[in-house]
């Protein structure tokens, strides 16, 4: 294992027998690293087996089998120094309503065992910007805010990889990237992030590499960039001065979308065809081309195609 690597996952797996002839793999043979610093994301339908896998480092939820190792801490050997070297943002909001933010950061440092003159309560309410806030009680805050103190209770021992589990599921677009904006900041100060999301263009947005999960299986791991070059399909719009003569059979691998007086939508495989072949179509035909517009898919459609069962 190099020093680079923060989390290995080797031969991971969790079975929930139900009964003894009927079992859930939860996840299957899962082999994964993360590299320190960089931003992971983990993706997958409900029911993937993302959860699992946080409960397993959160150490809630026992394996079945398979080797972790947490900033160098093995998980069965150092159960304890792996749960410090991670922060857990949960995906509820399980928060006292009646403990000011300062008091709970204060609480949490307690747990951990951190001796008052090493905590960092103020520093941490200032990253999450809720130092105006902390002495209102928690019932007060909204629920952007609420969010942001889950991000900081993490914070509190200062573990150098926060995990963000689905942290923005039903969060109103600007919340969203404030909590961002947030998880850049701590990412800056050299704190691996590992986040679980349903949004895909978030991951795309956000992550370095993506892993993608499905029914316990890692279905893809690489970076978003090769994620993303694997769609082969691409859309081109033509804005052109008058209808161009063409048809499916025209140019292999094309499909049209639609033919209007002033505009062309085409779709193309592009391992088969290149967009200066369609443009020189277009031109033979005597057919002015004012403006070009390509689309590219995104990472949802690479989703959709791993996950397809």
């Amino acid at each position: 294992m190099n020093k680079k690597n923060v989390l290995y996952v080797k031969n991971l797996n969790k079975i929930y027998s139900k009964n003894s002839s009927k079992s859930i793999k939860a996840i299957n043979n899962l082999n994964l690293e993360v590299n320190e610093g960089e931003i992971f994301g983990l993706l997958g339908p409900n029911g993937a087996g993302k959860s699992t896998f946080i409960n397993i480092l959160a150490g809630t939820t026992i394996k079945t089998s398979g080797e972790i190792n947490v900033w160098g801490f093995d998980i069965d050997k150092n159960p304890r120094q792996v749960r410090a070297s991670i922060g857990i943002v949960p995906q509820e909001v399980n928060i006292d309503p009646f403990f000011t933010p300062r008091n709970i950061l204060e609480l949490q440092a307690g747990m951990y065992g951190i001796k008052k003159k090493d905590r960092i309560t103020d520093t941490i309410l200032k990253l999450v910007s809720l130092e105006k806030q902390a002495k209102s009680y928690t019932r007060s805050l909204s629920g952007g805010m609420k969010r942001r103190l889950l991000v900081a209770k993490a914070l509190v021992h200062k573990p150098p990889i926060i995990i963000l589990d689905e942290p923005t599921a039903g969060v109103d677009v600007e919340l969203r990237s404030n909590l961002w904006d947030n998880v850049k900041l701590l990412n800056k100060q050299g704190v691996t992030i590992i986040l679980t999301t349903h949004y895909l263009n978030e991951a795309e947005q956000m992550c370095d590499r993506i892993g993608i999960l499905n029914k316990g299986d890692l279905v893809a791991l690489d970076t978003t960039k090769n994620l993303l070059n694997r769609i082969q399909t691409k859309i081109v719009k033509f804005k052109v001065n008058t209808k161009v003569n063409i048809n499916n059979n025209s140019l292999k691998s094309t499909n049209i979308l639609s033919n209007e007086v002033n505009e062309l939508v085409l779709s193309y495989e592009k391992s088969s065809i290149g967009i200066d072949e369609i443009i020189k179509f277009i031109n033979e035909q005597n057919v002015k081309i004012s403006d070009i517009s390509t689309d590219d898919g995104d990472l949802e459609d690479v989703f959709i195609r791993l996950t397809k069962n």
